[in-house]
């Protein structure tokens, strides 16, 4: 192996292990939040984590110094119920103080239970499932009249597929040709009544995306060699793109996960010691 290719190879593990590092914290972080006073999203917000992570350290072009900044990519969280672990990623990357995240649900504070633009970084208000996509496709079609080269984002629920709007918007940014838009979907495959393909299926999922016009990859949505790299790849001139990321619910705290009982937690002081435990040694 040349020293070229063996300092790439070393740089990029080095780039995985901090991006798994800032993970954890941010897990950490919503493990906190659900021990609070309301609780939150849990099992949600650990599946959406890395794929957070990856955008907001390796992906998005942004300030968190000038969350306004013009030149920004833009985010939209469509499953807003994840917005613990929004507002930790939020925290982790600099743009609000990561004490702040003690005032999550708090009526005098800013960090409700669903994300609202009064926090920085928060573009829009989200959460009524089902409309993410159709904001984000209003974001890159202002940039693309706009001639700006802003990129948009859009992570989504799998459950919240089962929405028409979701396919409007998802026919909209096809015939409309905005290969500045990229959608997530947390493939977890777990709702809050249960499994999503005993509610209303899915499948096939990919396939479906595919006849609405877009170009759509699959990635491990809990690897970061797999997430960084498909989230920075070039669009397809004309097409907007999705990623299925199939994902744990729970990810991170062996107990929680791939239970719909993590959907929504208020941790108690002993839950939350364990889970704490629990994450820290799997990291």
């Amino acid at each position: 192996m040349s020293v070229q290719i063996a300092e790439a190879v070393t740089g990029e593990a080095a780039h995985w292990d901090d991006l798994r590092y800032r993970a954890t914290a941010v897990r950490e972080h919503v493990l906190r939040i659900g021990a609070g006073a309301i609780g939150t999203h849990v099992g949600g917000s650990l599946s959406a984590t890395d794929i957070l992570v990856a955008l907001y350290f390796a992906v998005l072009r942004l300030r968190p110094e000038e969350p306004d900044w013009a030149g920004r990519d833009h985010f939209v969280l469509s499953k807003g119920h994840a917005s613990a672990a929004l507002y930790a990623t939020l925290a982790e990357r600099g743009f609000i103080a990561p004490s702040e995240l003690d005032t999550y649900g708090s009526p005098s504070g800013r960090l409700m239970a669903h994300p609202t633009p009064a926090v920085p970084g928060v573009e829009f208000a989200t959460g009524s499932l089902g409309h993410g996509l159709s904001l984000a496709t209003g974001l890159a079609l202002a940039a693309r009249r706009a001639a700006r080269p802003n990129r948009v984002f859009c992570l989504m629920g799998d459950g919240e597929l089962q929405e028409g709007s979701v396919w409007e918007a998802a026919m909209a940014a096809s015939h409309l040709q905005l290969d500045n838009l990229t959608a997530v979907v947390d493939r977890n495959r777990l709702q809050i009544s249960g499994p999503t393909e005993g509610r209303m299926g899915l499948e096939p999922l990919v396939d479906k995306w595919r006849a609405f016009g877009w170009q759509v990859a699959e990635v491990n949505g809990h690897d970061f060699s797999e997430l960084v790299p498909a989230l920075r790849s070039a669009p397809v001139p004309g097409r907007p793109t999705v990623l299925i990321a199939e994902t744990v619910k729970g990810r991170g705290v062996r107990h929680l996960e791939h239970r719909k009982q993590s959907h929504f937690a208020k941790l108690g002081e002993a839950a939350y010691e364990r889970a704490l435990a629990a994450l820290r040694g799997a990291s």
